[in-house]
């Protein structure tokens, strides 16, 4: 079974309609790269897995979206369980203006966690997973908004660990950083990949050959071709998909 699946997925701003009959199988412990000129859906789509779009006015959707066999769109559905069980990553970091140590303890508290000692074990494997935990390590007190943007980006990712998601929704989480944080940020991916379901959105062709499984190309709010990277890119079955990948438009 599929860790997530679209169903005749459509998603209307008002009169607007942003997805079009999108069918999607996502496989549990890969990254899948969503590509596509700007305005073709893919961070409409990225952001249906977590219902991110119910806060924008007058959106809608028909069809279903199945989180490991569940459809999340279900009457009922407990978005706070759904978006601890699916977090994500923007564009430019957005750390709290508190602590290291309170940026990362943020969601388990949220979520019930109280004592000093589990929180800063909580604390310690979120920063160990992405790497930051030897040289925050003594700086836990300090704020996070004193950190490089790469190192925010880091532990923005590290809160999300904090509260063991499954899957990891990434909307262009390098455009923000230089080429060399770009290339860690790519690595630390390839490493979370082994716990977690990944799914990045990017306009960088060259960064979702590197990084993912598996790629989407959108237009126009349609899913044009879907399969593993590598033929994706070397031998496109969709002539729309060879255009773009060869610079014809977008």
């Amino acid at each position: 079974m599929s860790k997530i699946e679209t169903k005749d997925l459509n998603l209307f701003y008002g009169n607007f309609q942003a997805l079009i009959d999108v069918n999607l199988a996502i496989e549990e412990k890969m990254i899948t790269a969503l590509i596509g000129p700007s305005g073709c859906g893919k961070s409409t789509l990225l952001r249906t897995f977590n219902r991110m779009n119910d806060l924008i006015d007058g959106a809608r959707i028909t069809g279903e979206v199945l989180i490991d066999g569940k459809n999340i769109y279900e009457a009922g559905t407990d978005l706070v369980v759904l978006r601890k069980k699916v977090g994500m990553v923007f564009q430019r970091p957005n750390p709290f203006p508190l602590s290291i140590f309170d940026n990362i303890a943020y969601g388990p508290r949220t979520h019930g966690s109280k004592s000093k000692a589990e929180l800063e074990d909580v604390v310690e494997q979120a920063l160990s997973r992405v790497q930051l935990w030897d040289v925050l390590k003594d700086r836990l007190e300090s704020s996070a908004l004193n950190l490089s943007l790469e190192q925010q980006q880091r532990l923005c990712i590290a809160r999300l660990m904090a509260v063991t998601p499954d899957v990891v929704l990434m909307d262009e989480p390098c455009s923000a950083l230089d080429p060399m944080a770009t290339q860690r940020i790519e690595e630390l991916m390839s490493e979370l990949k082994k716990h977690y379901t990944i799914l990045i959105v990017t306009h960088n062709m060259q960064q979702a050959a590197r990084v993912s499984d598996r790629t989407g190309f959108m237009l126009l709010g349609r899913l044009v071709e879907y399969g593993e990277t590598p033929q994706v890119f070397t031998n496109p079955k969709e002539i729309k998909t060879e255009e773009y990948i060869t610079g014809r438009y977008g």
